[in-house]
């Protein structure tokens, strides 16, 4: 049996996007993703992989990439890993309009969904890692709750060996890491790097999880703040707490990097704890609204928490991940 489908209000999924670069947990977990752009030429190399090690990763996609090999996309779909939006035409978005962000996403959601069934939500990684406060305000309006950055970058689109690419990954992981790669020609070195990355991540006691079940582990209530300082500028904040400037400046709603001024409390992304969380079983005539708001969360969060892609089918005696 089935809970009644329903639609849900838009104010449900109207707040700004979340923008995470990492989770702070104790647990052992990363999270691989890969960037899909319009050649996608190691996607099915890199797909082998993952199937022979048992990792499921996440893949944001581009509607560009989409058309161009639609069934390298199918293939990532059918092996069970999350995908993830990437806008269709891959623009910097600090440059468009709320509206013109929405076709970019929304765009990219219809041909992945006619492709693969599955919808991108409610993931987003920002074309060139560009992001803003009107980014996430316009992003978290077109339905994409959580705005994934990244906290080890390996550059392996500039053609980096595999032993740099592993390098880049081994000595900065940990626990609650987001790793980005991308399935290109232009990073012939990652899939050659993936086998010995995983095993030595492996062997250090890491476990391989997508971003939705990374999510799941994450608190935006007991985030670290700052309260700035007399000489601080959003640089040297940033730099201490080992965040971007983008990234902090993003958290905190600020357009002008340049303008902070003393006594001002500034929220350090990527500095949450594990959360408590509690398990709920489905009622006859329950929605995720219905829930989340009983429990004072949202939708995006309980269908991320439990890689749940139709957030308008739920089963009655389903056990629910609920997110606090």
């Amino acid at each position: 049996m089935l809970a009644p489908l329903v639609t849900y209000p838009k104010s449900a999924d109207a707040a700004a996007s979340k923008f995470i670069t990492s989770v702070n947990t104790t647990s052992k977990v990363v999270a691989l993703t890969f960037d899909d752009g319009a050649d996608g030429a190691n996607t099915n190399k890199i797909l082998d992989i993952l199937a022979k090690n048992n990792v499921k990763a996440t893949f944001f996609l581009t509607g560009s990439g989409a058309n161009h090999h639609p069934q390298y996309i199918k293939n990532i779909a059918a092996k069970g890993h999350q995908l993830g939006n990437h806008s269709y035409t891959h623009p910097d978005f600090t440059k468009l309009t709320a509206t013109q962000m929405k076709s970019e996403l929304d765009r990219t959601e219809a041909l992945v969904k006619s492709i693969t069934g599955k919808t991108t939500k409610p993931i987003f990684r920002a074309p060139f890692g560009a992001v803003n406060s009107a980014v996430l305000n316009g992003v978290g309006a077109a339905g994409y709750g959580y705005t994934i950055q990244w906290n080890i970058d390996t550059i392996d689109w500039k053609g980096l060996t595999a032993s740099q690419i592993n390098t880049k990954v081994q000595t900065n992981i940990k626990p609650g890491s987001i790793v980005l790669m991308h399935t290109g020609a232009g990073a012939p070195g990652t899939p050659l790097a993936l086998p010995t990355m995983i095993s030595q991540l492996k062997a250090k006691g890491y476990k391989f999880v997508t971003v939705s079940q990374l999510l799941a582990l994450q608190s935006t209530s007991t985030a670290k703040t700052y309260t700035v300082k007399s000489g601080d500028t959003l640089y040297s904040i940033a730099r201490a707490y080992g965040v971007t400037v983008s990234a902090l400046a993003a958290a905190n709603k600020i357009t002008n990097y340049n303008l902070i001024y003393v006594g001002q409390k500034l929220i350090i992304p990527g500095t949450t704890t594990t959360p408590t969380t509690v398990k709920y079983t489905v009622k006859s005539g329950d929605t995720l609204y219905k829930i989340a708001t009983a429990y004072n969360t949202t939708v995006a969060k309980i269908a991320a928490a439990n890689n749940i892609t139709n957030v308008n089918l739920i089963s009655v005696g389903q056990v629910l991940t609920i997110p606090r």
